[in-house]
């Protein structure tokens, strides 16, 4: 593959800065906007995580629709199995599709380093959601494919013979439901997914849940003690680490698997998974093929409640970005739109459209009937938050302190929670002060 940048996959995470005349100047190069079908032709890659729908033909069902509308565009696609890793990898390169989803690992500053802009802040915020997850100085370089609400994927029936009929209301609650789950059903309570990481990454995502508060993530640019009693990392790690600790997840994380996990639930061998909305769909599916019912498929929010109600953010799933270093950013950007305003894939799978003014799907109507408060997660300081976070070495939205925190728990690493969090909150106080207090 053809470098662009000198240095190892570490250069992506150091202060952006240009690698190629397409890069330079933090324009993020040619903007990628919409055009005319007629005029718009080549072919372009789109990398994907999508690796059960490139298997099974969905992809290419769209990229045939697509086409009808832009007969001059072939889109041909990339499934990545790790898709965080191999990403990070092409990106030391010009060579990473010309469409690809921006990975977690990126700060948003980065963005135009990488990226090409898609249009005006104001303009795209009319008509998609979670644009300011993306925007750089007024230009935004990724639009949200979807937006996520985080919970427990479960199985209602493994619940309801363990004798757990209502969502629990406290951590504590969820952590005995499970040892019920465990003593009366023979099913593995909860599956951490801790071999291929990512999902781990979800619980990140529930920051916010706890306390109910939008807020949560911006706050943790104010505070040298992210993990400190009453704070939502406190209560989101404390959870997981107990769950573990318990032995109240599988026996060996590191031979988990996520293709299979999804299976496992939905025969009722697995309790619950701690992911995003847009899992149901895929367990329900799952659960179909087995020759079990799909409807036992639930989805609950994080247990903990404020002032009665129980709270899930909001907040959106992978962001599509054009290559900066792309030369069919126009069929690029088509493909982006075609896909995220036209496709029909968001109703088809369940998930919550990007697109302004969309309901909730029929996947989330247990939220619905249950009043659970949605809140969209702010970020307004999330430049801050990562160059604390990034100064750290921590990395919040990576899965690596999370699977220390797994081993930790079961025993394959020294310490305990409390000098895991004293140690956690140490780095982030010292990395606070580093880039200015």
């Amino acid at each position: 593959m053809r470098r662009s940048c000198v240095g190892i996959v570490a250069a992506i995470m150091a202060t952006a800065t240009a690698c190629s005349g397409q890069g330079g100047g933090g324009g993020g190069g040619t903007a990628a906007l919409p055009s005319d079908p007629a005029k718009v032709s080549g072919e372009i890659t789109v990398l994907t995580n999508r690796t059960d729908q490139l298997a099974d033909g969905t992809l290419k069902k769209y990229a045939a629709e697509f086409r009808k509308v832009y007969p001059g565009v072939k889109v041909t696609f990339e499934g990545l199995t790790d898709y965080e890793g191999e990403t990070k990898i092409r990106m030391n390169t010009d060579n990473y599709g010309d469409v690809l989803l921006i990975p977690n690992s990126l700060s948003v500053k980065q963005y135009p380093t990488f990226f090409a802009p898609l249009g005006k802040a104001g303009e795209l915020s009319a008509k998609f959601d979670y644009t300011d997850h993306a925007t750089v100085d007024d230009q935004v370089y990724g639009l949200a494919d979807i937006g996520v609400a985080n919970g427990f994927v479960y199985n209602k029936a493994v619940w309801a013979k363990a004798g757990v009929d209502d969502w629990p209301t406290t951590p504590a609650e969820f952590v005995a439901d499970l040892e019920k789950i465990k003593e009366r059903t023979g099913a593995t309570p909860y599956y951490t997914n801790y071999k291929d990481g990512w999902p781990l990454t979800n619980w990140t995502n529930a920051i916010g849940s706890p306390t109910c508060d939008a807020d949560s993530y911006d706050s943790l640019a104010a505070t040298d003690k992210p993990w400190s009693q009453g704070s939502d990392l406190y209560t989101i790690d404390k959870l997981l680490y107990t769950i573990v600790d318990e032995k109240l997840a599988e026996a060996d994380p590191t031979t988990t698997n996520w293709e299979d996990s999804k299976a496992r639930i939905g025969t009722g061998e697995v309790a619950s998974m701690w992911l995003g909305s847009w899992a149901i769909s895929q367990m329900q599916a799952a659960a179909k093929a087995a020759g079990k019912n799909p409807d036992d498929i639930g989805f609950m929010p994080f247990p903990q409640q404020t002032d009665g109600k129980f709270c899930s953010v909001l907040r959106p799933d992978y962001q599509y970005a054009v290559n900066v270093h792309s030369d069919k950013k126009s069929a690029a950007r088509a493909w982006i739109d075609w896909y995220i305003t036209q496709s029909g894939h968001s109703a088809a799978e369940g998930s919550i459209s990007s697109v302004k003014g969309t309901p909730l799907p029929a996947t989330l109507k247990a939220f619905s009937d249950n009043d659970v408060n949605t809140i969209p997660q702010h970020q307004d300081d999330v430049v801050r938050v990562n160059a604390i976070d990034k100064a750290s070495e921590i990395g919040i939205t990576a899965q690596d302190y999370r699977q220390k925190l797994v081993d930790v728990a079961r025993g394959a690493a020294d310490g305990d929670m409390e000098s895991f969090f004293d140690d956690l909150n140490g780095k982030w106080a010292d990395a606070r002060q580093g880039v200015g207090g």
